[in-house]
This record gives structure tokens, sequence and C-alpha cells, in this order.
């Protein structure tokens, strides 16, 4: 027997390596609807001080129309440390899957952030909370009252300064194995799901005690490389006016 409110499924993968990552975020319904057609998801993300988005590339992404996204904080500073910076917030327009009905999907580059150096261990880590997932319809969606759990102001669209009403929904993280989330995607068969909180970045920092010998290496460095360079203008150079 079909459930009277279906699911929503929301999951967070970070992907690739390093100190530059994607998040991407997928959001699927639980039955397939064609009336999600005339509905905008709008997903509210609060970044943590252990990351930063750039809004340049986002700017440039935009032109791509690789992703549309923009920054809700004003005077943000990418070059910042992580214990000088605050939690920033982003707006995503997420896009509906070409191959899935009731599936949704959103982009973000994200950046590690410089951290202090630690005591003790190699590695500091990043918490990233679940959003706020936001929906505004053409017409009114029965199901959508059984989602919402109260109701929020933003702007209609990306660079728009019309502000709608979207409803704020309720929804079930979950972290899949990379096998059972293609399972569940492309609607091959249910699957249970291990729901968590949050996603955690692992961020490797360095050591305090390595503090006096990075700096007498750096200082030593800077020196003979100065000392080459005067070398080599004097010997070169061409000092005649």
């Amino acid at each position: 027997m079909r459930p009277t409110c279906p699911e929503i499924i929301l999951r967070q993968e970070v992907l690739k390596d390093g100190f530059h990552r994607d998040l991407l975020i997928k959001v699927k319904f639980g039955e397939i609807m064609e009336d999600l057609q005339t509905c905008r998801l709008l997903i509210k993300h609060s970044i943590p001080a252990g990351l930063f988005v750039d809004p340049y590339e986002l700017a440039s992404l935009q032109e791509k129309n690789i992703t549309e996204a923009e920054m809700v904080s004003e005077n943000f500073n990418i070059e910042a440390p992580s214990y000088l910076s605050e939690e920033s917030e982003v707006l995503i327009y997420a896009r509906q899957d070409a191959r899935c009905v009731d599936c949704f999907q959103a982009f973000l580059p994200v950046h590690y952030r410089y951290h202090r150096p630690h005591s003790e261990g190699a590695e500091t880590l990043i918490v990233v909370r679940n959003p706020d997932l936001l929906m505004s319809c053409d017409r009114e969606l029965p199901v959508l009252r059984s989602w919402a759990q109260s109701e929020a102001a933003a702007p209609c669209a990306l660079r728009s300064k019309d502000i709608c009403q979207w409803s704020s929904l309720k929804y079930r993280p979950v972290s899949q194995s990379h096998i059972l989330c293609q399972i569940l995607f492309s609607h091959l068969k249910s699957v249970s799901s291990t729901i968590h909180k949050n996603v955690t970045l692992q961020v490797p920092v360095g050591l305090s005690i390595h503090t006096s010998l990075v700096c007498s290496v750096t200082l030593l460095v800077t020196i003979l490389c100065s000392s080459l360079i005067l070398v080599a203008v004097f010997k070169y150079g061409n000092f005649s006016l």
C-alpha cells in the first residue's frame, strides 16, 4: 500500500581530494511525481568557518551554466584562516535530474581554510551540517502540506530581487555506499539507509612543535634566494643611465 506522504531523502557527498572539494547534494522524493516539474528547490546551506566558498568562482560557474548559487554573507574574506573566520551562508538553486523525474541535485565547490597548528595530531575535523531544504511550486500540491514544516522568505531565483515564500521541507538525511546510492536513485528497488546528522571532513594541519624548525628553514631559504638575486643583479645588471 502506497504511503500517503512519500519520504524525502537528502544525501550530501564530498567529491575530489585535497584542499579543494566539490559538495554534491542529491534530493530524492519518495515517488515519481510529474507535478514536481512545476516546482523549484532551494538549498540554504551554512558553510562552517573551516571552509569557504569563492564568490568569484561561483560567478564563473554561473556564466558556464554549471551551477546556480550565490553568497548571502557580506564582508566575506576568502584569505582569512579558520580561526579568524565566521560561518557563511550560501543559497543553491537545485536542478532537476534529467535521469530521475523526482530527483534534484546541486553542486557547490568548497575549499579548506588554513588552520592553527596542533600540539598533538596531524589533522582536525570540519563538520558540515545538513542544509535547509526549501520548495516553491507554481501550483498547490496536496503532498506539499505534509512535507512543509514552516514558511521562509528567499529570492525567487538567482540574481532576482523578487522575494518569494518558500516551504521549508522535512527530510531524512542518509549515508550510503556508492552501490546503494546507485540502486536508490535509479529506482531499481528500495533499500535501507543509515541515518546520519552531518558530513565530517578531515583536514591535515601542522604540528606546533615544528614551528621553530619551519621558521628557521624559511628564513634561511629567504636569505639564500635574496643573496642569489642580488649577486645576479650586480653581475649581469646594466646600471648605466
